[in-house]
């Protein structure tokens, strides 16, 4: 009876403690892994809204995270993976564009005729 105390205790304790390894997992190695990546490719500049989405997800996911709700926090983690997925993507494509010429400054003349 002990014996099978102990193990239903394990199986409990087990099955607690999935929440955080999965957080650690898509949180701190995938979608950190991801955004870092993007951020090398310069996606600030050349994805800025899937940028700002994975960075703030990002942050998110941490802060839900502080609060012991690891299923949003591991959703939160999916969505900046995500999004720091395509922001990399997209910054690597506008990196490759060739650059176009840039306009003159120069304001056009008015007429001078009367």
């Amino acid at each position: 009876m002990i014996a099978a105390m102990r193990a239903l205790a394990c199986v409990v304790m087990l099955a607690a403690a999935c929440g955080p390894v999965a957080y650690v997992g898509q949180v701190t190695l995938r979608a950190d892994d991801e955004v870092e990546q993007a951020r090398a490719v310069d996606a600030a500049k050349y994805s800025p809204y899937y940028w700002t989405r994975a960075t703030e997800y990002l942050r998110m996911a941490r802060e839900v995270a502080a609060h012991a709700d690891f299923q949003g926090a591991n959703k939160f983690g999916r969505l900046a993976e995500d999004a720091a997925i395509k922001a990399k993507a997209e910054a690597l494509a506008k990196r490759s564009e060739p650059a176009k010429p840039e306009a003159p400054a120069i304001a056009p003349a008015k007429d001078s005729s009367p």
